[in-house]
């Protein structure tokens, strides 16, 4: 057995991405070459040495892997200064999660419900969601976390993301959702409030998690994802605007 590289590399031509290219049930993803262990592979390559170079607009809405090194390269890159030769193989995924949690998109009259956080540094949004318990799964946590946080009565209507962050995978669901927010005594939100935001004040809302902030507003506007995109978010910095 040996052990998996401790880097990716990272190879640009033209200023593209070039990345190795698989297909799995959900369809094509890629990752960086090199990187990819041999569970990537049980789905077997497109085609042996099949490859794809990436504009950075096309890059920021695919599946590529380990979504770790994919974040920390996306950001370098969106931020004029993208790696060379190489980069840190980070797979979150590789580990079961310490924690599960299931998130509800909900969306009215372009507006989607947060819940806000008041605070002496600055407030910050979260969307409406929570672990999974015992005997759960991640669609019926999310629709009794929007109940216990807002007050509405939710039915899920597709699964958009999945993120890592830490030792934690969070699931977001679109779900339509029934009623009006409730009064705040009846709500369970640690101190924070429910309150609607437009979608396009979205990528400049300090809401976590940070990289679901601008997807979300292009997704509203462009169509849902048929499959759930991936995401590391290791953003802390909720106060920057996100476009990546």
């Amino acid at each position: 057995m040996t052990d998996e590289p401790r880097t990716a590399g990272v190879r640009f031509d033209d200023n593209r991405l070039v990345l190795e290219q698989y297909r799995d049930q959900a369809g094509i993803y890629y990752s960086f070459p090199g990187a990819a262990p041999d569970s990537f592979r049980a789905d077997g390559r497109t085609a042996e040495g099949a490859s794809a170079a990436l504009s950075l607009t096309e890059a920021l809405h695919a599946r590529i892997r380990p979504v770790g090194t994919a974040e920390n390269v996306l950001r370098a890159w969106s931020q004029g200064a993208p790696p060379q030769d190489t980069a840190a193989l980070d797979d979150p995924t590789a580990a079961e999660p310490t924690r599960v949690r299931g998130g509800a998109i909900v969306i009215r009259d372009r507006r989607m419900l947060l819940i806000h956080f008041p605070g002496d540094d600055g407030c910050h949004y979260e969307i409406p969601g929570g672990g999974v318990e015992a005997g759960e799964t991640p669609e019926v946590a999310a629709v009794r976390e929007l109940r216990e946080e807002t007050g509405l009565h939710g039915t899920v209507v597709r699964e958009v993301a999945r993120i890592w962050r830490g030792g934690t995978r969070g699931h977001y669901f679109t779900m339509e959702a029934d009623g009006e927010v409730g009064e705040p005594e009846t709500l369970d939100n640690y101190g924070g409030a429910p309150a609607w935001v437009p979608i396009s004040a979205l990528p400049t809302t300090p809401l976590w998690p940070r990289r679901l902030s601008w997807r979300i507003a292009h997704w509203h506007a462009s169509g849902w994802p048929a499959y759930p995109a991936e995401l590391a978010d290791s953003v802390w910095d909720l106060d920057a605007a996100c476009g990546w």
